[in-house]
């Protein structure tokens, strides 16, 4: 093999998300860790991260499916009634952000495709749902060495009276995209940006909780 196909250290950068799982009892002791790569960005993701240019290039546009299985159209532009994505600001009040970490007792086979969990956990303390947190995001992107990464979690409560097991993992943000003139609204609402499916089942004990971590890293 040429020299020049070996790992030099100066290859280009490289991509991770881990997933990490973290069970405590009702006494707040830590009972479970589970960790795993997740590699299931969704069809809406890849639309939106998609650049500005692409679209301009190709004239055309793409559709957005919400967590309810409904679509909207999103083509941005560089002119005025342009659709863009609008991002928190103090210009606007509709505000695009992280909506949850969303977790399930169901699974799919095709997490690209997936617009929804297969079977979502409700927010609640009724029998099989969990008490949802707030979700948290890294205030900065921590470096370290040649490696960079920022995490999103959220923990949930278990107020059910009995065992509540987990099974699929997703990311659900809300998004409002907006012309830049301000003149044509449209509010897609959440949207599956991330889907994973448990490699085991998490159980989460009566009186228990659960912390979800994801971990985005380049150079892992």
């Amino acid at each position: 093999m040429p020299k020049d196909a070996y790992d030099t250290g100066k290859d280009m950068p490289t991509f991770n998300t881990y997933l990490t799982v973290v069970v405590r009892n009702s006494e707040g002791r830590v009972i479970r860790v589970h960790r795993q790569r997740s590699h299931s960005p969704t069809f809406n993701f890849m639309s939106l991260f998609l650049p500005l240019q692409y679209y301009i290039n190709c004239s055309c546009s793409t559709s957005l499916t919400n967590t309810g299985n409904s679509t909207n159209s999103f083509a941005p532009g560089n002119n005025s009634s342009a659709k863009c994505i609008s991002y928190p600001n103090a210009a606007t009040s509709f505000s695009s952000f992280l909506y949850m970490i969303q977790v399930g007792s169901g699974q799919q086979s095709n997490p690209y495709n997936s617009y929804s969990l297969a079977s979502p956990i409700a927010n609640g303390s009724g029998s099989g749902q969990l008490v949802y947190g707030t979700p948290s995001v890294s205030p900065n992107i921590t470096v370290s060495g040649n490696s960079a990464y920022f995490i999103i979690s959220q923990t949930f409560n278990n107020s059910s009276g009995g065992t509540v097991t987990i099974t699929e993992v997703g990311i659900v943000t809300q998004i409002v995209i907006i012309s830049s003139n301000g003149s044509n609204t449209t509010i897609p609402g959440q949207l599956l940006v991330w889907y994973d499916v448990l490699s085991s089942s998490i159980s989460v004990p009566n009186g228990g909780s659960v912390t979800i971590y994801y971990t985005f890293t380049v150079n892992p």
